[in-house]
């Protein structure tokens, strides 16, 4: 569950920590000792306001690549809030090294964020990034439901997110090495093979 929850937070900072915040409240979901705040009604107003917020400068395009400098960081902090709100009755290492974990699965899921809406500026030159925007919204509700109500579902597709997005970024970083390594050096003009003028031998 925290990590789904964690991963949620990568898409948008917000989503998963307000819907912890209900679920809690509703008596759906238990919290961590320390972390009954989550569910008091002026957290889930606050909450609230910072995802409506969060949801309407990121519709603007320009604006979400400057949010996207902010929520990096952001991101990881609430990827481990999320999930140190929910890990209860686990031995401290256990239960920090999970939170540690979580933090980079939501490090991962913003980095694909970011590196999708970058190309879509590059190729739409911003017009793209609403779609791109709506996308992350939704995928952030879903993965959030899906980590409370079916948490070993959303571990598995957080896993398969991991890994083919790690697939892909290694993909762009090492594959254009490779293709550069292996490509033969390009012959300066003029340094083909001789050509036999008609006629001659």
């Amino acid at each position: 569950m925290g990590l789904g929850l964690a991963a949620a937070a990568g898409f948008r900072v917000f989503v998963p920590l307000l819907a912890a915040a209900i679920a809690a409240k509703t008596g759906v979901l238990e919290l961590s000792p320390g972390f009954s705040w989550l569910a008091t009604t002026p957290a889930i107003a606050a909450l609230a306001i910072a995802t409506l917020l969060e949801i309407g400068a990121y519709a603007v395009p320009w604006i979400d690549q400057l949010l996207d400098v902010i929520a990096t960081p952001t991101a990881l902090v609430a990827g481990m809030l999320a999930a140190a709100s929910v890990v209860v009755d686990l031995p401290p290492l256990v239960k920090w090294s999970v939170v540690l974990i979580a933090g980079g699965a939501a490090g991962i899921t913003q980095g694909a964020s970011v590196l999708t809406r970058f190309k879509s500026t590059t190729l739409t030159g911003g017009v793209g990034n609403p779609v791109v925007s709506t996308m992350e919204l939704i995928g952030a509700v879903l993965t959030s439901v899906l980590a409370i109500f079916l948490p070993l579902v959303a571990l598995l597709a957080v896993v398969l997110s991991l890994v083919l997005v790690t697939r892909k970024v290694g993909r762009l970083a090492f594959g254009r090495r490779a293709a550069r390594a292996i490509a033969p050096p390009s012959a300066p003009p003029g340094s083909g093979p001789p050509r036999i003028p008609r006629g001659g031998r």
